[in-house]
Parts: structure tokens; C-alpha cells; sequence
């Protein structure tokens, strides 16, 4: 029987160090309840406490460290149950033959999408030896390892060894492990502090050679599942999956890695979706190309936001640009993209100005407005709140125009204020404004 939190924090040292990433003990007991941590993250855990949960307290699928980010450690099978923990993994592959590698890895290196106020990054690049180069291949690998962890495919056992040594502590990658060479590869990754994907020609050749490796004490283990279409690998992935959160199959309990290249852009993209949304922990995709990226980081970012807690900012007074005393005044709810979405137009249209946002727990227009958290008078309580009066001279507040009919209650809380009914989709603020100059 599964022991409760407070059961869990009564064989806890109850130092509340903080050591283990908690606050408290107790609340690093309701993560082992719930195989959201491991007991191995306590560094003062008694024998007694070690004898009792053991291997129990940790979650069903594997956390492995790849660079400065983390993958698998998920407890649910449905987002909606209670969310999904670590994001999949972008990695982009380079041929160690390909004359502009380098220019990749610097591009690569320097790309950054902002949305909703998140940097999304490439977390990884997969250097893989075309090339009978062992020191050029490895030469490479460290260049990559300077600028993002690295999952290494090398051709020979001596540019495995030189690669490992390049990328010492990084938490990067050793691929293509199988039966033949596991026992090389495992040295060298204790050696390096690197991770093992291996690979075999079927789920029971990866599974048997993961249970040789976590019997010798090594479990920073990723699977490639080596599938042999889309269908297939969907099919592995939730076999995978569901045997190691619903039946506790611990010899499943790994996070996965794909190795993307069907030869056609859109099949990788169709791929590397599949991927986000079925359990993917890594994915590697043929080529760098920023459009590709950019749609497959916006779903990703979707997949693994908590769909129990919209994402939300600080609700205040923000100004745009920069405005004065003089400059319009515009409200809408403090949701993240609704947020970013509208100041972002009113950039667009050439202005400064001030955004106010009120407490709307992170909800849209219409979702805060049929909630009853986005009304005349808890928008004119946030005016009067935030002292907006003492910052600017204009008296004119301009509304979503989806939410026109709290206007009349919205002049009755500010006295003195003409309320202005905006457009209804954000997308028509720059003509709005425009429309408002000219007159």
C-alpha cells in the first residue's frame, strides 16, 4: 500500500534544509507521495527511511539529466490528470561531413524564440559521424558541447572514446549503444558523467539490455525504440508509457529518444508532433530550420503548460513604450498570451501607452468576464489600486470590445473617465488606434 505524504515526512530527517530543491520536508514528502521526486534527492535520508520507501518513492519513469534540463519523471499518463513534468527535448542533427557544422552550431547556438514572455532554445545537437575522422568527429563534438549538450552517434568505438572525453560533465549523450558494445560504452559514460540511449532490433532487445545496465548499478539510460514508421513508433511509445506508470514496469520506466529523418520535411514535423504529444523524451530532427522550430516549440510550450493553472503575469499597471501623462490607457486580463498578444499590437501601432491589467487569475476576456472576474468594478477597483489618476492626466480608458456592456458600470466606479470600446479581436487594435489618432 502506497504510504501518504505525512507518513512519507515522519521517516524524514525534518531539517527543512532545503538541499533537496523543497522548502520543507513536508512538502519534499507530498513529491515522494505523489513520484514527483526521488528519495535519493535527501542527502540526510536515515537507512530506516532508505529500507522503507527504496526504490517505491521514486517516480515510474526515470529522471535523467540531458545538459541543464531534465526528461522523463512523469506520473500521469494524461496531461489532464495532472500535468505533464519535463518537456521533450529538441535536438537538431549535424553530419560531421557537412562543410558549414560550425555555422550550424553557432546558429543553432544563438536562436532564440520569445513567447509569452518564455526564451524557448534548441536544448541539444546531435553530432553524428559520417566521416572516417575519429579526432575530426571528436574535435567537433567539443565545439558542440561548448554550446549545448551533445548526443554523440559515433561510427567507431575510438571516436566514441574521444567524443565522451570532449564532452566530460556536460550531461550530454552516448547513442547507438547496443549488446555489442554496451559494456565499452558504459565505462565510458561513468567516466564522463554521460548518459546511454540504446538501441536494439526490437522493444525486447532494448528492454533486456536496459535491465543488464540498471543491474550494474547505471541508470541514466534513454530508449530508442528504433521504429520503423510513425504508426509504429506511436505504438511503442504508449506501450512504453502505460507499462511503466499503469502496471509499474520499471524495465520500461526510461524516457525515450527519436532519431527523426523520413526524407521529407513535413513527414519529420508530422513525426516530431507525435513525438510532443506521445510521451517523446528526445527528439532529433535532420536539419536546423527556424519555421519548423518555431511551430514545434509553440506546441510543445501548450503540451506542457499545466492546464490546471493558465498561465498568468504580475496583474498591474504596464506601460508600453514609453509613455507619459498624456498617453491612452487600455485594459485587459493579466492572461499570459493575452497579455503579450495585445501589447504587442499596440506596439505595432506606434505608440506609447499604459496597460492595465486586473486580477483575473490568469483567464481570457470572455472566460474572466462570464467567471465574474473581469466586471466595471474590479476594473475601476484596480484603477483606484494601482493609483493609476496620479500617473496620467488622460480620463479616457479604452475596453475590449467583447466586453462592451460592462462599460456603463465601469464609468459609474471611475467617476470623470469616458470609456472607449475597443476592437474585439487584438488583431484590429493597430487600426483602432489609428482611427482614435485621427480624430
Amino acid at each position: 500500500m502506497a504510504l501518504s505524504g505525512l507518513q512519507i515526512n515522519k521517516l524524514l530527517p525534518k531539517t527543512n534544509c532545503k538541499e533537496c530543491g523543497s522548502d520543507t520536508c513536508l512538502a519534499f514528502a507530498m513529491k515522494l507521495a505523489a513520484k514527483k521526486a526521488s528519495l535519493s534527492e535527501c542527502p540526510y535520508a536515515s537507512d530506516e527511511a532508505k529500507e522503507i520507501l527504496g526504490a517505491d518513492s521514486e517516480p515510474p519513469v526515470k529522471t535523467i539529466q540531458v545538459g541543464e534540463a531534465k526528461i522523463g519523471g512523469e506520473t500521469v499518463l494524461y496531461r489532464h490528470e495532472k500535468t505533464f513534468i519535463n518537456q521533450t527535448l529538441l535536438a537538431v542533427n549535424i553530419d560531421d561531413t557537412d562543410p558549414d557544422a560550425e555555422k550550424v552550431i553557432e546558429t543553432v547556438k544563438d536562436y532564440i524564440l520569445v513567447r509569452v514572455g518564455e526564451e524557448l532554445t534548441v536544448d541539444a545537437l546531435c553530432i553524428t559521424q559520417k566521416s572516417s575522422d575519429d579526432a575530426a568527429f571528436a574535435e567537433l563534438v567539443g565545439k558542440a558541447a561548448a554550446a549545448r549538450p551533445v548526443i554523440i552517434r559515433a561510427a567507431t568505438e575510438g571516436a566514441a572514446e574521444a567524443a565522451a572525453a570532449k564532452a566530460k560533465d556536460t550531461h550530454s549523450v552516448l547513442a547507438g549503444v547496443t549488446e555489442a558494445n554496451a559494456a565499452q560504452m558504459l565505462g565510458l559514460a561513468e567516466a564522463n558523467g554521460l548518459a546511454l540511449a540504446i538501441s536494439g532490433k526490437d522493444i525486447d532487445e532494448v528492454v533486456t539490455l536496459g535491465q543488464k545496465l540498471s543491474s550494474d548499478g547505471f541508470t541514466a539510460i534513454l530508449m530508442d525504440l528504433n521504429a520503423q514508421s510513425p504508426a509504429q513508433q506511436f505504438q511503442l511509445n504508449t506501450i512504453v508509457r502505460r507499462g511503466a506508470i499503469k502496471y509499474g514496469n520499471k524495465a520500461l520506466g526510461y524516457p525515450t529518444i527519436a532519431f527523426i529523418n523520413t526524407g521529407d520535411e513535413l513527414k519529420d514535423t508530422v513525426s516530431a508532433v507525435q513525438e510532443i504529444n506521445k510521451y517523446g523524451g528526445v527528439v532529433v530532427l535532420p536539419t536546423f530550420d527556424p519555421a519548423q522550430m518555431t511551430s514545434l516549440m509553440t506546441l510543445r510550450q501548450n503540451i506542457f503548460t499545466d492546464p490546471q493553472k493558465p498561465i498568468q503575469v504580475e496583474p498591474k499597471v504596464y506601460p508600453i513604450g514609453e509613455p507619459d501623462e498624456n498617453s491612452a490607457v487600455f485594459v485587459t486580463t493579466n492572461f499570459s498570451l493575452t497579455y503579450f498578444i495585445v501589447s504587442g499590437e499596440i506596439e505595432n501601432a506606434g505608440i506609447s501607452a499604459w496597460l492595465v491589467l486586473p486580477e483575473c487569475e490568469g483567464m481570457s476576456v470572455l472566460t474572466a468576464w462570464a467567471a465574474g472576474k473581469f466586471s466595471g468594478a474590479q476594473i475601476a477597483k484596480a484603477v483606484q489600486e494601482y493609483e493609476l489618476e496620479s500617473q496620467v492626466k488622460t480620463r479616457s480608458l479604452t475596453i475590449p470590445g467583447y466586453v462592451a456592456q460592462i462599460s456603463g458600470e465601469l464609468e459609474e466606479g471611475l467617476p470623470g473617465w469616458k470609456i472607449l470600446i475597443g476592437p474585439q479581436e487584438a488583431s484590429d487594435i493597430e487600426s483602432y488606434i489609428k482611427a482614435m489618432l485621427s480624430k
